[in-house]
């Protein structure tokens, strides 16, 4: 039979293919706590990322747009102006050119013109015609400080009503078609040129015309500017204030005359073609705020070249006049906030590269914790014939799956937290870190698991040594760290950029264009601690291994034992001891940054002041005054001084400042705010030593040199004391001037002493400046020895409560306030306030490494535990085995942090300038120089103390909670470890 010893089978037609699992739904399921944490990692890294180029966006916009406003408008806008009509044309046409309509077209056709970023801000910006020429007024009721008649400057300009409130009357208007013929006018003026002029409502003031009766302007309103500081009438000061104009003169008596502006109705601008003034027209275009961005500003730059001298300028007389002009100064702001600029970014850089560097670390770290974890199931998987490439893939869908939509919300987080900014660099950074978090896993696989193997060799640093290649990566990364730390201290962290952003020149306000070299500088804090982590994860196991053999000698196991497993430490701590060195060198080197700012503020306001507050004024200050600001609240003492900044020592015509002060309590002061100590007896005038009056008034500052310095020299020898000489206290350049013997000087009363320098100082309370004399008042007379100043020493002064017993009269300041004078600009608040959070993220991340670090370890401490428990060892010297080995690790990373620290911030100091951070105020860069980097010891030694502490606490919950559980599950065959 043909069936015969055939096996039949029987197969169901609705069967369908063999069920699989998925992968990625399995592995989620098999592990969810590790997915959540992965994707909370995820979260806060491209939180923290994403958001830190919107923060440096908005704090630079911030700063540009706040130098902007600070400068004047007269600088800021751009300010457009066309000549006068051509002669040559036919009266009508000259005419038809100044009138409203054509002025207005021309505006919005250069509107056009501007090329952006340099966007013009309607609201702000004005046009119309004026008078290039001022008119004289023969009115006699308008004042005449010396005799000169007042001149008018006659404007008709867009927008008086939205621009200005009206006071009085009504706003001019101009009634039918106005030509160069028309014989009167209305006009309005300021409340301020209203009083200075003394113009009152119906007033009228003629001005000359050409060939005709003077032209009469009739005043039918006054009218106050809504914002006195707008581009409106700021631009055009005369517009809102009058002005005195002197005039040059060889005599002694000046020539005065009061120069006005009159604001004609628009319609009336034909009628100054019949005056002298020259009437042109002009278009004042004010930048809007809004469109000034920091990033924009080379482009912003190009935009203000091409309209004042390029093809932007060709245009605008294409559309105007063939000799039409453009001017602005906006384009030096921009040069001086680019300048400002330059010295902030770098010491912002340092910080990124920091915190970006220890973040990086802490998700290798992560991959590196779940690539250990899952070490057998991925051998396994070799085993059974899984390739490299397939095994790579799963793991990077599987983390993808978890990583990118964590990454995706905390963009979103990010974009919420800070709303300002450019969205395409916190989505290049979201996607960067997400790419880092997917690939960290595969790529640890893929570096283990290349070779098909079951079991695993130790990888302990007893019997791993460092490979060639390790080694040639080391010395590398050794060069590179050498290299950037002598660039910074030869170049200084703003490098060249500074003066090159002070030049002028559009490309070199772009603060990105420093190129890869400005890079290597920003990470040499990070290099150096790369290459501290290195040598000591090389070096330390060899001090244990010493130690560990007399400890074995002593009675118990654990000394011994801890040591042994702490010399004989995974590979795997180069990790986390390169996350903790590179975090406690940025947290050192970052809170160094930020004390070195702080004090640098609180230096400059000192030396500015003198002491905790100062009270000054023109003249003499009251007799009783000094009593009451004693028992003021928060004063503790006051020291009188007399000043005199004009006086003349020696035969010369040079003036010095001089102070007369009391000794002992002018040597108190000067003990306690460290401005120049010296002992009071130095000081001391002898018994003898009085002034004397001059023979003759000293010169006036109208003589000529010769005669005043002759005249000086003969009555300060007549008249100069005939007693012992007053000591003094000299600045080095006055004692360079005059060495160590008695002089005569020549007092603002009149009177002579003579003065013999014994004390040499570079500072001094009283006065600041190179040269100045400080003597005892007893040796002064009456009218030097008032007290013309006040200095305060006190805590929690009430400013209030001061200047209500100073008076008006009084300039009163206190340290306090002049301290927050350096912190006005966004720039440089913004920039602490980034660079804080860069330095505690650091530190965040930091002590993350720490756990990782030790969660990894977990699972072999238990069973490690867990078998010296079956042979008695108790649980108190369980808990100080796990403490004392996880000591040395912690006691290393915190002395080696600190150590590293140190090192950073005494090589990179003397290239680190902090006064752009510092001292910085809007509109101008102070000297270099002035604020420097010094260590502080807080920012070394307490983020190494919290390492410390955070290690061995973790260490002793781990060995507290291991001791409350069984030893079952640990010592079980086959459980993972």
């Amino acid at each position: 039979m043909r069936g015969t010893g055939r096996r039949r089978t029987f197969t169901r037609r609705d069967a369908g293919p063999p069920v699989v699992a998925p992968w990625i739904r399995t592995r989620l399921r098999a592990a969810p706590g590790a997915a959540v944490a992965l994707a909370l990692l995820v979260l806060v890294t491209v939180c923290l990322a994403a958001s830190f180029p919107r923060a440096v966006d908005r704090y630079e916009d911030a700063g540009l747009r706040r130098a902007v406003a600070d400068a004047t408008a007269l600088r800021t806008s751009v300010q457009l102006s066309a000549p006068p009509p051509s002669l040559g044309a036919t009266q009508q046409e000259r005419e038809s050119v100044l009138r409203p309509a054509s002025v207005r077209e021309r505006y919005r056709s250069i509107l056009k013109v501007v090329e952006r970023p340099l966007v013009a801000d309607p609201g702000r910006s004005a046009y119309g015609v004026r008078t290039t020429k001022s008119l004289e007024s023969p009115e006699k009721w308008l004042p005449r400080p010396t005799g000169l008649p007042a001149q008018m400057t006659l404007v008709a300009q867009n927008g008086l009503a939205d621009h200005s409130r009206l006071r009085e009357g009504r706003l001019p208007r101009a009634d039918g078609t106005v030509t160069a013929s028309t014989p009167e006018l209305e006009a309005a003026v300021t409340t301020e040129t209203a009083e200075s002029l003394h113009i009152e409502v119906g007033a009228v003031i003629h001005v000359p015309a050409v060939e005709r009766a003077p032209l009469a302007v009739r005043v039918t309103g006054i009218v106050a500017p809504r914002d006195p500081e707008g581009a409106y009438w700021a631009t055009q000061p005369v517009l809102r204030t009058p002005s005195l104009v002197r005039l040059p003169a060889q005599g002694a008596e000046p020539s005065i005359y009061w120069l006005g502006a009159l604001l004609l109705a628009p319609d009336a601008a034909p009628a100054l073609l019949g005056t002298p003034g020259a009437p042109a027209r002009y278009w004042h275009l004010a930048p809007s705020p809004a469109a000034l961005t920091a990033s924009e500003l080379p482009r912003l730059a190009s935009a203000i070249a091409a309209l004042e001298s390029g093809p932007g300028l060709l245009k605008v007389r294409a559309l105007t006049d063939p000799e039409a002009d453009a001017s602005t100064d906006l384009d030096d702001v921009l040069a001086s906030y680019a300048g400002l600029r330059s010295g902030i970014r770098p010491l912002v850089a340092v910080a990124a590269f920091g915190s970006a560097t220890v973040a990086a670390v802490v998700l290798l770290m992560a991959g590196g914790l779940t690539a250990d974890r899952r070490r057998g199931e991925l051998a396994l998987l070799r085993a059974r014939g899984v390739s490299l490439r397939g095994l790579t893939a799963r793991l990077f869908a599987e983390t993808a799956v978890v990583a990118v939509p964590a990454a995706a919300l905390g963009l979103a987080a990010a974009l919420l937290a800070v709303p300002y900014g450019r969205l395409s660099y916190a989505v290049w950074t979201a996607a960067a870190v997400a790419l880092v978090a997917c690939a960290m896993l595969p790529v640890r696989a893929w570096i283990t698991h290349r070779a098909v193997r079951v079991h695993g060799a130790r990888e302990d640093l007893a019997s791993v040594r460092p490979s060639r290649r390790r080694t040639v990566a080391e010395l590398t990364l050794l060069v590179l760290a050498s290299a950037s730390v002598f660039a910074l201290r030869s170049r200084g962290t703003s490098g060249g950029s500074a003066g090159a952003a002070g030049s002028g020149d559009p490309a070199d306000l772009d603060g990105s264009a420093a190129g890869s070299g400005d890079q290597l500088v920003a990470l040499a804090p990070v290099l150096i601690g790369v290459i501290a982590a290195l040598l000591l994860v090389r070096l330390y196991p060899l001090p244990l291994r010493w130690l560990a053999r007399p400890a074995g000698r002593l009675r118990g196991a654990v000394g011994h034992l801890s040591l042994a497993r702490a010399g004989r430490t995974s590979v795997s701590t180069v990790l986390p001891l390169l996350a903790l060195l590179t975090a406690l060198t940025t947290a050192a080197f970052g809170g160094s940054v930020l004390a070195g700012v702080a004090d640098a503020r609180d230096r400059a306001a000192l030396l500015s002041l003198g002491a905790d507050a100062r009270v000054e004024v023109m003249g003499a200050l009251p007799a009783d005054l000094p009593e009451q600001l004693r028992s003021a609240s928060g004063v503790r003492e006051v020291t009188p001084l007399s000043i005199g900044y004009q006086a003349r020592p020696g035969t010369g015509v040079e003036t010095v400042s001089l102070t007369g002060v009391e000794p002992e309590g002018y040597a108190r002061l000067a003990r306690s705010t460290h401005l120049g100590a010296f002992p009071a007896g130095e000081l001391t005038a002898p018994a003898d030593a009085k002034p004397s009056k001059s023979a003759k008034p000293p010169k006036s500052s109208g003589s000529s040199g010769s005669s005043g310095s002759s005249g000086s020299s003969g009555s300060s020898k007549e008249g100069a004391s005939s007693g012992s000489p007053l000591p003094a206290l000299a600045s080095p350049a006055v004692a360079e001037r005059f060495g160590t013997q008695p002089f005569p000087v020549r007092l603002e009363d009149g009177s002579d002493i003579t003065v013999r320098i014994t004390v040499v100082r570079e500072l001094t309370p009283a006065v600041s400046g190179t040269d100045f004399l400080v003597v005892d008042r007893a040796g002064l007379g009456a009218v030097a020895a008032r007290p013309t100043a006040l200095l305060l020493t006190g805590d929690r002064m009430d400013a209030g409560a001061l200047r209500k017993a100073a008076g008006r009269a009084a300039d009163v300041r206190l340290r306090a306030d002049e301290r927050a004078r350096y912190v006005d600009s966004p720039l440089q608040s913004g920039a602490e306030r980034v660079y804080a959070v860069a330095v505690a993220a650091a530190s965040g991340y930091a002590v993350l490494a720490l756990l990782l670090a030790l969660v990894r370890a977990a699972p072999e401490r238990s069973a490690l535990l867990a078998r010296l428990r079956t042979m008695g060892l108790t649980r108190g010297q369980g808990r100080r085995l796990l403490v004392l080995e996880a000591l040395p690790q912690a006691l290393l990373a915190a002395v080696g942090g600190a150590l590293t620290g140190w090192a950073a911030v005494r090589l990179l100091a003397p290239g680190v300038d902090l006064t752009a951070v510092a001292l910085a105020t809007p509109g101008d860069n102070p000297p270099p120089g002035t604020a420097a980097l010094h260590t502080d010891p807080a920012s070394l030694l307490l983020p190494a103390l919290a390492v410390l502490l955070v290690a061995t606490g973790i260490a002793a919950a781990q060995a507290w909670w291991t001791g409350r559980r069984g030893s079952v599950r640990e010592l079980r065959a086959g459980d993972a470890r």
